[in-house]
């Protein structure tokens, strides 16, 4: 799925995914990139969704958040490449071992 999509009054509008799991229209493009499948979001310019991306597996899978509360609303947890000490957080509370 593309993110951005013009209209018929060369509008933009981007396809994002919300915090209910839904796709919606939005006028401002996504902050933060996510995979379906894995359930991980990073930032737009994570090295490891690039790789991904050139390899050209990943696309179908792509979706886009507004912020990053929303992907982690949506069930997303954080990228370990692009978020490193966010994903260590996060890794250790999926453990049951809160860290700070």
């Amino acid at each position: 799925m593309s993110e951005r999509t013009e209209t018929r009054d060369s509008h933009k509008t981007y396809t994002l995914f919300g915090a209910d799991k839904k796709f919606y229209q939005s006028e401002t493009p996504g902050t933060y990139g996510g995979h379906k499948k894995t359930k991980v979001y990073g930032r737009m310019d994570c090295p490891a969704a690039l790789r991904a991306i050139a390899k050209g597996g990943y696309v179908k899978e792509r979706v886009f958040f507004a912020d990053e509360q929303t992907a982690i609303k949506a069930g997303y947890g954080p990228c370990a490449a692009c978020l490193p000490e966010k994903y260590k957080i996060w890794k250790a509370k999926q453990a049951g071992h809160p860290k700070n």
